[in-house]
Formats: structure tokens, C-alpha cells, sequence
């Protein structure tokens, strides 16, 4: 694709409800986060923000061996942005620091046998068993400074769960278009051009510099917009759409992303902290959960919560994710009264408190969302007792397993349902399968389906097996899904980009006139 030369440089200012929890990059698997770590650090392969095809990043070519073994070319010429070159060093480095046992990129690892450096321009990544979606993981596995992660004692990710930090947690130097200048979390992230990175002479972007401001309040994130304070909100509130599309200096682009929000259910403890069930789990039981699902309207929070500005879901993935299928997303009928016989009919005629837990800075009306079905669920006696942390502390609390019930949203980077199976449903254990089953489902058949996946080749039965994940998940509710996120972007009318369905941008992209 031919681009327009760049015009004058520019600053570009943007915002969002949260900061990213970290600089780390396998320490948090957080799509904010992790689409601002791809300004700083690159991967093997990207999407292509406009066909959302696979395309070279710093591998330039690569080739199959064997079923087991796949063979990486990589880009010459590549330096980091201290000016040091990149080499196959650094890649086998990367890719095996992301399967540490502090990482939560380990669900992207997932197959991985060896990583085998062939000569400085070339690594093979040896597989335990075919894996038809290794290319789609490699997006999200990005490259890091052997050297440099030596030097400042960051072999290891930092523990998302924990305190402790590492120089990699705040500070950040990878071969990226963009370099960290100054992250002060909760108040500012400044990232300055890389005049080193490769891409360069192809990019069309004027940016030379981004400052990144987060700002959990939506009416003081509309104002700031609004008085072009900022250039871009990624995440405006629906309630405040209407007048900015209304206003001449903006401009609104709206699409659904590949992001499902739902709630998860503790069904492991034998009993819930802070319940007022003692001695068993009422989560544990299929009609509980059922009840909590059916007594939620979702219609009602489409349409004054979100301000139509959802897509309702029966499944856990959106539309666009491979294993989808309309018979996935049948959502069970919103009834009062069938919720409250089953519950009833669980033991539980007068209902039972619960703790429930939402992030009040991730998704969009996160917060708003979960009060709503607070209140829903007191209609048929479950007395919820809602508690809301920003993203930062919200994330390594439930990642704990510290919450009864909780919200969650999951994006799937890899377009295919493994990467939600494995994560949300798959029982508990290593190579990354249960990262996030933070409520500890475990079902036999589900775990046996998510194995035989990993490494199917044939197409039908791959995805016959996704489906059939899919619609397991919905008859065990195993989690409650609400709906998938519409994602507005407002900007300035002089602002470009390029919409992208995992709800990040594409930095080399953007241009400020």
C-alpha cells in the first residue's frame, strides 16, 4: 500500500478510563496494555489494521518444517532503540520469557516444545504437536533485549499478583516505532519517536510524540474532548455520543469489537467468604446459576445502560471469532419468575447474599452495568453486595481468587475460540490453560475438547470441536454472558486512524493535521 508522505510533525494526546497496569510485557495480558507495548516493542507478526491479515513485523518470512517445527526469517538490519541490533538471540530470549511462570502470556505459548536459534537471522519455535493458530499467538508474544533484561535483573516478568517490581515494570526499551520517555501511573504515559525502528520509510504517521492520559471519570474525559484538551477518547460513554457527534471540530467511528463482557461464578470453594450460606456453595449448583443468568435483563441494559450502544451475546465470543455459530449465541429467556424457581428449587426460596466484584475503569459503563444487575438480581432475593476497584488492583485480585462472582471482559487477539476456551474454561494448570478460570470451573469433556483442539488440524472437526466448547460452555453456564462491546472512538476532524476491531491503535497510522 502506497501512503501519503507525512505532513508536519505532531504531538497526538489521547485518553482512556484506565492506566495500563504495567510496562512489563508478559506481565499482565491486558489489551490496553498490550496494545501500547506494541508501539514499543514488536512483534514477529501483526495484523494488518485494514485487512486483519497476517503480516511480517520483525520475521520477514517463515516456513513449515515439519507439523512440529516452523522455521522464522528474521528482518535485517533490525535495531533496538539503544542502537543495539536485534538477533536471534533476543527472540528465543523473548519467547521462553514468556512462558515463565510469573508470565500471563502463557496461554500465547501454548504448543510450544523448544525455541531453537538457528543463526543470528533465524529461530525455530519446535511445537509439542501441530498448532494451527501458532502465527495468531506470535501477535501478542513481542521482543525484548536479552541484554538489556539481563542487565536490569528483568529475566524473569514481573508478578502481576504481587508487589514486587522489576526495572521492566517501569521502565521499557524494545524495536518499536516508539520509545518510553515518562510513565507516571495514573497521571501520564509520554512516548517519544523511535528513530531507529525499521518501518519507518513505509509508515505514514506525523506523531513524533504521544501522551497518553488517563481518566476514570467520564464526564471530565467528555470535557476534555470536548475543549480539545485531548485529540482522542477510545472509550467515550454512551450517554455523552450523541452531543459529540453533534459538535463540528469532532468526528465519531463507531464498530464492534472483538470483546465479550460477562460474569464469572467462583464454583470451586466448598464455601463463599462473606456469604450468608454457610457450609456449601450455592454457585456450585447449575439452577443457581441459571437463576442469576435468567433474571438479568439484558435488553434493559442495551437499552438505558449502554444506550443501544452494545451487542447482545448467549456466547462468550463475538461473531468474528472462529468457532462461532449463531446457535452459540442464543442467549437463555430473561424471566423473574423461572429464575425464582429455580432457585427455589436449588434450596434457596428466600435467596442468599453474595460478594460481587466490577473493575469501575475497564469496559465501558463497567460499573453503571454491574448496579444494574445488582439491582435485577434483588428482585429474586440475591442480595449482591457490589464492590467496584479500578483495573490495576481489580485484575491481580480476582487473578487471587478473591472473588465470588465478577466481571469480566475477554478480547480473543488470536480471532479463534481456543484462546477463550483454554483461558476462561479449561481446567486449571500449566502452559497457560486456565490463566483466567478464575472462577475454577472444570468439566471433564470441556477439558478434553480444549486438548483436542491444541493441536487438530483437520478444519471441520477443529471447529466442530470450538462449537461444541462453545455450547458446553452455555449448558453448564459456566459463565454468564452479557454482551459483546460496540466501540466508539471520538476525535478531532484532524485526526486519522485506522478502526481496528481489538480496539487498539495502530500507531505508524496516525496522523495529526
Amino acid at each position: 500500500m502506497a501512503w501519503a508522505l507525512p505532513v508536519a510533525a505532531k504531538p497526538f494526546k489521547w485518553t482512556s478510563a484506565s492506566d495500563i497496569p504495567t510496562l512489563d510485557i508478559h506481565s499482565q495480558n491486558n489489551a490496553l496494555s498490550n496494545g501500547v507495548h506494541a508501539a514499543v516493542y514488536d512483534s514477529l507478526v501483526y495484523y494488518n489494521s485494514s485487512t486483519f491479515k497476517l503480516e511480517p513485523r520483525l520475521a520477514t518470512a517463515w516456513r513449515e518444517i515439519s507439523a512440529t517445527q516452523m522455521r522464522f526469517t528474521l528482518r535485517a538490519g533490525v535495531k533496538f532503540s539503544d542502537g543495539t541490533p536485534l538477533t536471534a538471540d533476543d527472540v528465543v530470549f523473548s519467547l521462553n520469557r514468556a512462558r515463565a511462570k510469573t508470565s500471563n502470556f502463557t496461554v500465547y505459548t501454548q504448543g510450544f516444545d523448544k525455541i531453537i536459534k538457528v543463526n543470528d537471522s533465524t529461530v525455530d519455535i519446535m511445537l509439542s504437536g501441530p498448532n494451527p493458530v501458532l502465527l495468531n499467538q506470535l501477535t501478542e508474544l513481542r521482543i525484548m533485549s536479552k541484554a538489556w533484561a539481563e542487565k536490569n535483573k528483568s529475566i524473569e516478568p514481573k508478578d502481576i499478583r504481587t508487589p514486587e517490581e522489576s526495572f521492566a515494570h517501569r521502565n521499557a526499551m524494545g524495536s518499536g516505532s516508539y520509545m518510553v520517555k515518562e510513565w507516571q501511573p495514573d497521571q501520564r504515559l509520554i512516548l517519544v519517536k523511535n528513530p531507529l525502528w525499521w518501518g519507518w520509510n513505509s509508515a505514514p504517521s506525523n506523531v513524533t510524540e504521544i501522551i497518553y492520559t488517563p481518566i476514570k471519570n467520564e464526564a471530565t474525559r467528555a470535557a476534555a474532548i470536548l475543549s480539545g484538551e485531548v485529540d482522542f477518547v477510545l472509550d467515550p460513554s454512551p450517554q455523552d455520543l450523541a452531543r459529540m457527534r453533534n459538535q463540528a471540530h469532532l468526528k465519531v467511528i463507531d464498530g464492534v469489537e472483538n470483546r465479550t463482557i460477562f460474569l464469572g461464578m467462583d464454583q470451586f470453594r466448598d464455601e463463599l467468604p462473606g456469604s450468608n450460606v454457610k457450609g456449601k456453595n450455592p454457585l456450585k449448583d447449575l439452577k443457581v446459576r441459571k437463576a442469576l443468568y435468567q433474571a438479568i435483563d439484558i435488553e434493559t441494559i442495551h437499552r438505558v445502560t449502554m444506550r443501544g450502544m452494545s451487542q447482545t451475546t448467549g456466547a462468550i465470543v463475538a461473531s468474528q471469532v472462529n468457532g462461532w455459530t449463531a446457535g452459540v449465541n442464543k442467549r437463555l429467556p430473561y424471566g423473574l419468575d423461572e429464575a425464582k424457581k429455580l432457585l427455589a428449587e436449588a434450596g434457596y426460596p428466600q435467596g442468599f447474599e453474595v460478594d460481587f466484584a466490577c473493575p469501575n475503569n475497564r469496559y465501558i459503563n463497567d460499573e453503571e452495568i454491574c448496579q444494574a444487575i445488582t439491582a435485577m438480581w434483588a428482585k429474586i432475593g440475591i442480595k449482591a453486595k457490589l464492590r467496584t476497584l479500578p483495573l490495576v488492583t481489580y485484575f491481580p485480585m480476582i487473578q487471587r481468587y478473591e472473588a465470588s462472582i465478577f466481571m469480566l471482559g475477554w478480547g480473543v487477539p488470536t480471532f479463534d475460540a481456543l484462546y477463550s476456551l483454554q483461558s476462561l474454561v479449561r481446567s486449571v494448570g500449566t502452559g497457560g490453560d486456565g490463566n483466567y478460570n478464575v472462577g475454577r470451573y472444570s468439566n471433564a469433556r470441556m477439558d478434553y475438547v480444549v486438548d483436542r483442539v491444541k493441536s487438530e488440524t483437520d478444519t471441520l472437526v477443529r471447529n466442530r470441536l470450538l462449537t461444541e466448547g462453545l455450547q458446553l460452555q452455555n449448558d453448564t453456564v459456566a459463565h454468564i454472558p452479557l454482551h459483546n462491546q460496540v466501540i466508539p472512538w471520538v476525535m478531532k476532524k484532524s485526526v486519522t486512524v485506522v478502526h481496528r476491531p481489538d480496539n487498539r491503535l495502530d500507531w505508524a497510522l496516525i496522523t495529526v493535521q
